[in-house]
Parts: C-alpha cells; sequence; structure tokens
C-alpha cells in the first residue's frame, strides 16, 4: 500500500468521511477570487484582502516553507432536518445546521494535527513539516477541495458531493512531503462517479431571501444573510433587515432547496446534534433576555460564542421585528436601556416595526435621554 493510500485510510479511521491530495499550488481560481475583492464583495471582512495573506493565497510556500503537498479532509454534519412547524415558527430564531452542537474547529483540528502527526511518523528519519487549518489559513479551501476531487462547485459556492451533498466541513494539511495525487479522493473500496454539475438548475439563487447572488457562481457577502449574522461587526443595512427573517446565526437557504442534499444521511458525529431543538431554533424571547453571562454559559463550546453576546441580540431583535408580535415589546423595550448601542438601536428598530401607543412612549423616552447619533436615527425611526 502506499503512503497516500494508507493516508485515505487513516482519515477513515479518524472519522473524516472524505480526503483528497494534490500538490501544493495557487487555487485555480484565484483570480476570479482577486475580481471578487476588487468589486468589495468581500464587505466589511478587510482581512480576506490584506496583502500578507495575498502572497499566502498566491504560495502556500509562504506559509509552510518547502511544502510539497496539500490534504483536503471533509466531516459530514448534516443530522436531521428541522421540523416544518419550527422553521416557520416567526417566534424562534434560527441557526444554521452547523452551529447546532459543538464548533466544529474543536472537532476537525484536533483529527487533521493527529492525521499531521502520523504522516511525519511515517517518513522515517526525513524531517517533515505540516501545517493544519480549518478555515482558519489563507487558502480557498473549496477550490483546492474540488481539485482534490471532493465535489464540485455550485451556483450557490458551495462544494457539491454529488453523493451526499453539501453538508460537510473542510480542513487542509499542508506537509513538506511529496504524494501519490493519482489515488482517488474516497477509501479504495468506494467508486467515484464522474462529476456532475448544476446543470440548468438555479433553485439556490432564486431562493436567497437578500438576492445574495449576483450572477450563478458569485456571492456578494454584502447581501448575505451569514455575513450579515456573523461576520458583520457593526449596523446591518435597513434594507436588508426586513428580508432576513428569522435567521440569527447563518442561513441554510441555498443548501436547503438544493437537490443535491436530498443525498444527505444523519451522520454518526454526535458532537454535531443538537441538545433539543431549542438549540437549533430558540424562542426569540429567551435570547432577547441573555445577558453576558447567559450568553457565555448557554454557548460555551458552541461557534455561536465566537459572535459574541451583542451581536446576537442584535439579530434576535430584527428577527423579533419581522416577527411582529406585541409579545415581543416589553423584553425589546427592556433593550432600549442596554449597555451596547448596537442592541439599543436594533431593538428600536425591531419596536418601530411592531407598532402601538406603547411602544412610541417608550421609544419617545429613551429619545430624550439617548446621546448615540445612530441609536438617535433609529429611535426616531429614520
Amino acid at each position: 500500500m502506499s503512503l497516500t493510500a494508507a493516508l485515505v485510510e487513516r482519515a477513515a479511521a479518524l472519522g473524516f468521511n472524505r480526503l483528497g491530495v494534490l500538490p501544493a499550488g495557487p487555487a485555480r481560481r484565484l483570480d476570479a477570487y482577486l475580481r471578487w475583492l476588487a468589486a468589495g464583495m468581500h464587505g466589511e471582512m478587510g482581512y480576506l484582502a490584506r496583502p500578507d495573506r495575498l502572497a499566502r493565497r498566491r504560495d502556500p510556500g509562504v506559509i509552510l516553507p518547502g511544502v510539497r503537498s496539500m490534504v483536503v479532509a471533509g466531516l459530514d454534519y448534516y443530522t436531521a432536518d428541522l421540523p416544518h412547524q419550527l422553521a416557520a415558527d416567526p417566534a424562534r430564531g434560527r441557526f444554521s445546521n452547523y452551529a447546532w452542537g459543538v464548533d466544529y474547529h474543536e472537532v476537525m483540528t484536533p483529527r487533521l494535527e493527529a492525521l499531521a502527526a502520523w504522516l511525519r511518523a511515517q517518513a522515517g528519519g526525513e524531517t517533515v513539516s505540516s501545517r493544519v487549518y480549518v478555515d482558519t489559513g489563507a487558502l480557498l479551501e473549496r477550490d483546492h477541495a474540488e481539485a482534490a476531487g471532493l465535489g464540485f462547485t455550485g451556483k450557490n459556492t458551495m462544494l457539491i458531493d454529488p453523493r451526499r451533498g453539501s453538508w460537510f466541513f473542510l480542513g487542509v494539511l499542508l506537509t513538506t512531503l511529496p504524494l501519490d495525487y493519482g489515488l482517488p479522493a474516497k477509501p479504495a473500496s468506494a467508486v467515484s462517479p464522474p462529476q456532475p454539475s448544476c446543470g440548468t438548475c438555479t433553485r439556490c439563487l432564486a431562493a436567497c431571501p437578500t438576492a445574495a447572488f449576483p450572477a450563478p457562481y458569485v456571492l456578494d457577502a454584502r447581501r448575505c444573510i451569514s455575513y450579515l449574522t456573523i461576520e458583520l461587526k457593526g449596523w446591518v443595512p435597513r434594507e436588508l433587515r426586513p428580508l432576513m427573517g428569522n435567521w440569527v446565526y447563518g442561513c441554510d437557504v441555498c443548501q436547503l432547496v438544493c437537490p443535491f442534499n436530498r443525498f444527505a444521511r444523519p451522520v454518526g458525529e454526535t458532537a454535531f446534534y443538537p441538545m433539543d431543538w431549542d438549540a437549533a431554533a430558540p424562542p426569540l424571547l429567551a435570547l432577547l433576555a441573555l445577558d453576558e453571562a447567559a450568553f457565555a454559559r448557554r454557548y460555551a463550546g458552541s461557534p455561536v460564542r465566537r459572535i459574541k453576546r451583542a451581536r446576537l441580540v442584535r439579530n434576535a431583535c430584527i428577527a423579533a421585528g419581522n416577527w411582529g408580535s406585541e409579545m415581543a415589546a416589553p423584553a425589546l423595550i427592556a433593550l432600549l436601556d442596554d449597555g451596547e448601542p448596537l442592541v439599543r438601536g436594533h431593538a428600536a428598530w425591531a419596536l418601530h416595526r411592531i407598532g402601538g401607543p406603547a411602544t412610541q412612549a417608550a421609544l419617545s423616552t429613551a429619545l430624550a435621554t439617548e446621546t448615540d447619533n445612530d441609536v438617535r436615527r433609529e429611535l426616531a425611526g429614520g
């Protein structure tokens, strides 16, 4: 058995569902990525355009001198469909499927490190260096994964395995070892069918609530609900708030409508399962009531913790405004005194959406003492 074939089997033993190898080099679509940056579609994610990161994307040898090979590993995370009655309940917030359980970085990274250690051990006396990343490095993981045979790029920019859909994480292992790049990206017992494509299907493009796809295979992050709820640190554009529905952490719409995802099967990885359905679609009133201590307790070990309490409550305020129920008014009125301007302002927007004499009185009272100009504009309804 060759080293690469043994690597595939070792990755499977560590729990990875798929693995591919390819020579180290720049992503094939790097030019398209640079055009995307030039168009400003990365929004406020300025780190993506930093010169040092661009240098690494152009040459992975900047990351790991002497790098010879890239190993791309995938781990499925699909567990179940959210029951329709919960998904359609505007009184609940929705989390992207990948955030229902444990933070995937905590699952993927140790396994990649273990795979790297195993690979170094196979080299005998040869000095081998390696680096591992789980969407934290200056690499275009999906493009490298496609080149390694793990799937094809869909019109929603997701990597799609034609046999299992797109519900899987990616991690990359860089190594100075040369590998056999001709082996299939699946265990030897698997047969890889010819790669299909999206064909004429445009379901994902049509279903996007915020029209975040200006063209097939192009995502304008500035309009993407995942960007707005997770990456955007400041004020959500007013014109996009009504389009966000009840998504409060990420968005799965373009994957939920993808025909290939009908082939997804629940994974055996118990870490990705929600403790209960409230973990996948929590009541908005519970989210609006979170203070710092409660947020820290509830989301310890979850990917949700990365956006911190203020952004999650901001997102819940938007969802509550879209709900439009007077039941949310007391919790939103209480947030007009919150220590975070971001929370106060989005709570004000939601109260304007709900309307009514009590909310108008609360907004007027808050406006009389508010000093932050951005919050004052929201309180005034403009």
